[in-house]
């Protein structure tokens, strides 16, 4: 049987990590606050949820997580032009120029710098619906939110995750002894499905979670899987990880030529 939601589900987004392999990067900011079209990833992950009709979010914060505190707290105040007048002391405005507000409300977390990705869900308990999506702060979808949760209602397990396929980063030739038959470049293996994150999970997830040491990923979803407890749902569309240099600048040249899948 599948659990109803009286109220609106909550959107978990795990931001605290070191982002150590984008470290050109992540020496000054946490890897969500890194900026693709002028804008941080995070906002982009969050527009993605918001256009779905979900925008009531719980960040969990960790390395350098006062940044991202600051970026909200002085969101109203983004403007590109302005007027100051010095005089008076007052700053104006300019029509036309404010920054959209947009409709979402934000609990923003401390779940500690050296927690794993489960205990950090753990330390969002009491800010969760029973049914929650959960995804990283550091990859792009253009997934159906609305069709992942209807999945996820309807199977009754009590975690899914969004199985996405990956580009190789690597040309693969097909051979006929030493001659090359053909060759495709950055190829999907239509065999091999990896998570991508947004997820959606049920709130009884979290009793399993011990301490802050757990892993969502080598301890929580193996557990599950093994007790029938976890189902993928299949995604062909567009989806990126930000993972290294080269994939900040793949995703700002999609965004800044208009042909980001993402784009809401």
């Amino acid at each position: 049987m599948s659990r109803t939601n009286a109220e609106p589900v909550r959107v978990a987004v795990l931001a605290g990590g070191y982002g150590t392999r984008l470290a050109e990067q992540t020496d000054a900011m946490p890897k969500p606050m890194v900026q693709i079209g002028g804008r941080p990833i995070l906002w982009h992950i969050m527009r993605l949820y918001g256009a779905a009709g979900f925008d009531d979010f719980v960040v969990a914060c960790g390395y350098r997580g006062t940044m991202i505190k600051r970026y909200f707290l002085d969101y109203r105040e983004e403007t590109p032009d302005i007027t100051v007048d010095l005089t008076a002391g007052t700053v104006t405005r300019l029509a036309g120029s404010a920054c959209p507000m947009e409709p979402w409300r934000v609990t923003l977390l401390d779940t500690g710098l050296e927690t794993a990705t489960g205990g950090r869900v753990r330390r969002l308990r009491e800010h969760l619906t029973d049914t929650f999506f959960l995804t990283y702060g550091d990859g792009l979808c253009d997934v159906d939110l609305g069709a992942l949760l209807q999945f996820h209602q309807t199977h009754g397990r009590l975690a899914t995750f969004t199985a996405v396929q990956r580009a190789s980063p690597f040309g693969r030739p097909v051979l006929c002894g030493d001659r090359c038959i053909e060759f495709t470049e950055k190829p999907l293996d239509p065999n091999e499905w990896i998570n991508g994150g947004f997820c959606v999970l049920d709130k009884r997830v979290i009793d399993r979670i011990s301490g802050d040491e757990v892993s969502l990923e080598a301890e929580i979803l193996p557990q599950l899987a093994r007790e029938d407890q976890l189902r993928a749902f299949r995604h062909s569309g567009f989806w990126a990880p930000m993972d290294t240099l080269r994939d900040v600048r793949h995703l700002n040249d999609l965004w800044n030529s208009g042909r980001a899948p993402w784009r809401r």
